[in-house]
């Protein structure tokens, strides 16, 4: 038996070498299609799991405020505040009204005693004239 080495020679028809190089382009073919869709399917896997980390970020940070405001809520924020504004004016108004009752109160009893005091001095002054007159 020969040994095999470069330059041996085997003979063969050209229907075989066809068929080899087409089976070679079938091999290659298959495995192209299959590196495609595993990068596709990679692809896909790497894109949903972007999209679930950034739901999770909104589903966490957005009831606490952190990603902004709907327009709604910025509006009822405004109300929140010009309400409190009108609150503390009123608040102030009434504490001053407060003071005025007091000083109101204070001022009554004063006129009380000053009208007890004139009632007084008229009793005083009338009995004086009553008794120059008599």
């Amino acid at each position: 038996m020969d040994k095999i080495n470069e330059r041996s020679i085997i003979s063969t028809d050209i229907k075989t070498i066809v068929a080899l190089i087409a089976g070679a382009c079938v091999g290659l073919w298959a495995y192209f299609g299959i590196i495609e869709r595993l990068n596709n399917t990679e692809t896909n896997g790497k894109l949903m799991i972007a999209d679930v980390e950034k739901n999770t970020e909104f589903r966490i940070k957005w009831p606490r405020g952190e990603l902004g405001s709907l327009p709604a809520d910025s509006e009822q924020f405004m109300l929140i505040e010009h309400m409190a504004g009108q609150l503390e004016k009123h608040s102030k108004q009434l504490e001053s009204g407060m003071h005025n009752k007091v000083n109101i109160e204070f001022l009554q009893k004063q006129v009380e005693k000053m009208a007890d005091d004139i009632e007084k001095l008229k009793d005083k002054v009338r009995a004086n004239g009553k008794e120059n007159h008599q």
